[in-house]
């Protein structure tokens, strides 16, 4: 073979070993722009899942501008408690909780006539927090907004009847019903003298709304697990397994002899 043909074949080869590497090298930033977008979508996707988490449990807070009115005749610490029962009782029940929470609609049918029995004998006193937890969890503003509807029954006197309207009605955790005023303003319907002009102007105008959002920021400062949190004379009856009305009954009983 001549010089001349083998130099030419040395060269054919040496351009396409040169295309070779240029395919490789090509295929290799493919795959690194692919594995970065990758990297890039994953970060993304924990930023939006880092904000979710950091947003629980929080109220948005977008229609509670304004000076925290608290509503009439409330008492403790900052005025967040809602009172019933006499002052004067042998033991009092501490009760956190959310209108749009199913556990607090479970015990509430639970324990309420054995705690209106215990207030209205005068041996209980029951102070009333409420929180918006559910709103932030599941978006919305219905606890917020049955929140401020029951402030505003509280005003009128008739936060007890109200507020056990608004768990035997409780839309499904899901559904936002509460968020809508008319819907809280057609259940004050079910109590006698609370529908009135200054009831409707309270719910409409988000009277209290500031101040459910301060109630719910302590709930969220307090170290709670979850509502409803109930506490007798500080002791978290809640989480005892053991807890019955006719239990708890007894324990209130005890308590005033």
């Amino acid at each position: 073979m001549s010089e001349k043909n083998r130099q030419g074949k040395r060269t054919a080869r040496e351009k396409l070993a040169a295309e070779r590497e240029k395919h490789r090298s090509r295929d290799r930033r493919r795959r690194a722009l692919i594995v970065g977008a990758s990297v890039v979508c994953v970060l993304g996707l924990a930023a939006v899942i880092g904000v979710v988490a950091a947003n629980a449990g929080k109220d948005d807070g977008s229609d509670s501008a304004g000076p925290v009115v608290a509503p009439s005749g409330a008492q403790g610490k900052d005025g967040l408690a809602i009172p019933v029962g006499e002052d004067g009782a042998g033991s009092t029940l501490t009760v956190w909780e959310d209108f749009r929470c199913p556990a607090c609609k479970g015990f509430e049918l639970a324990y309420r006539d054995t705690i209106h029995e215990l207030t209205e004998s005068g041996q209980l006193k029951v102070e009333y927090h409420l929180a918006t937890i559910i709103d932030g969890n599941m978006g919305g503003t219905g606890s917020r907004k049955a929140a401020n509807a029951a402030a505003c029954a509280q005003d009128a006197g008739k936060f007890t009847s109200y507020h056990d309207v608004l768990f035997t009605n409780q839309p499904p955790e899901s559904d936002d019903a509460f968020a809508d005023e008319d819907r809280l303003i057609d259940l004050a319907g079910k109590v006698d003298g609370l529908d009135t002009t200054p009831f409707q102007e309270c719910v409409k105008n988000g009277r209290h709304n500031s101040w459910v959002e301060k109630s719910s920021k302590a709930f969220q400062n307090g170290g709670f697990s979850g509502t409803p949190t109930v506490l007798l004379d500080g002791t978290n009856i809640y989480q005892d397994q053991s807890m019955t009305p006719a239990k708890l009954k007894k324990m209130v009983e005890d308590a005033n002899k």
